[in-house]
């Protein structure tokens, strides 16, 4: 009898420091994983139709967050730094109001003097070229175009002002339909979270839409 219960308390040790090694275990790869989402790689949905018609209410993005540098997992820090953001990137940035998750175009830079008037935007003295495209427009910044709309009209207009260090503005290519820079502000540098790779799904559907 003395040896059974000896067996038994042996057996039911050993159950807990499996349990725990398990649980521990899983704790790790849990941790892990969120730290990767955090510093190195990340998905997001688009919540609104601020960056339409580029995006769409609901698309699943890819997003890097590797892109402008390492940043220590769960934080704004930065370990390392890479060049960027540039103009014409969309990125996830963290309200500077209120933290909201938000999608975004970077069109300004430090250092530039930016203005808008009905939705066009003024880069260092030069209206930024806009032109017809199939259902609207398009928008050229450094070279690169992307679709712009102005069917809701042009929103708020701002600046002229120069942007500071590490200050960015941030604008929604739904230019009549998005809370953005214009009514925020600036955007530092360390919240802006990592550049939007591209689509991966739309309407339920995969695909791959790079941006």
């Amino acid at each position: 009898m003395t040896v059974m219960l000896g067996i038994s308390v042996r057996s039911a040790s050993q159950r807990r420091k499996k349990l725990l090694r398990e649980t521990l275990t899983l704790a790790g790869l849990v941790l892990v994983l969120l730290s990767a989402r955090s510093s190195l790689a990340d998905h997001n949905v688009v919540p609104s139709s601020s960056m339409w018609p580029t995006l769409e209410i609901g698309d699943h993005i890819l997003v890097d967050k590797r892109a402008y540098g390492l940043r220590l997992p769960f934080s704004h820090w930065y370990l390392t730094q890479a060049s960027g953001p540039a103009r014409g990137d969309v990125v996830v940035l963290d309200s500077p109001v209120d933290g909201t998750r938000l999608v975004k175009r970077v069109v300004a830079i430090p250092g530039d003097r930016v203005e808008v008037r009905a939705g066009r935007l003024w880069l260092n003295w030069q209206e930024t070229e806009t032109r017809l495209a199939p259902g609207g427009f398009e928008e050229v910044l450094d070279g690169r175009a992307h679709r712009l709309s102005l069917e809701a009209g042009g929103g708020p207009d701002c600046g002229p002002r120069t942007l500071g260090a590490d200050r960015y503005l941030v604008l929604g290519d739904n230019r009549g339909n998005s809370a953005d820079g214009r009514t925020f502000g600036d955007v530092p540098r360390e919240r802006i979270l990592g550049r939007v790779l591209g689509v991966f799904l739309r309407q339920g559907n995969f695909t791959w839409i790079p941006l």
